[in-house]
């Protein structure tokens, strides 16, 4: 079983991930993108690469923003693999248009 994270751990892996926060049960972050399709583009993005890392996040899309949220399930708690897929998500959401952008 993966290892849970403390919030020492979450907060400096943290650091490096502008616009997330977290806590030993979950990190989340709000993406708002220029427009709805945009937004659906980011989710069919994303979603191959979960399942190449067979890990999935909880997406809740609502017009063009799109909340995150990770944890591993199977642990109970955030762990490494969700630090690992906060990467995923930010490198796709930097290649899609955002609002105000």
């Amino acid at each position: 079983m993966a290892e849970l994270l403390d919030q020492d751990a979450i907060d400096d892996a943290l650091t490096a991930r502008a616009g997330w926060s977290g806590d030993p049960a979950r990190l989340t972050r709000s993406i708002e993108f220029a427009d709805f399709l945009t937004a659906v583009e980011f989710v069919g993005r994303l979603a191959p690469r979960c399942e190449d890392l067979d890990h999935h996040p909880d997406l809740d899309l609502r017009w063009r923003r799109v909340d995150v949220s990770l944890t591993t399930h199977s642990a109970g708690g955030v762990t490494a693999k969700d630090v690992e897929l906060a990467g995923v998500v930010d490198e796709v959401a930097a290649g899609l248009p955002l609002a105000g952008g």
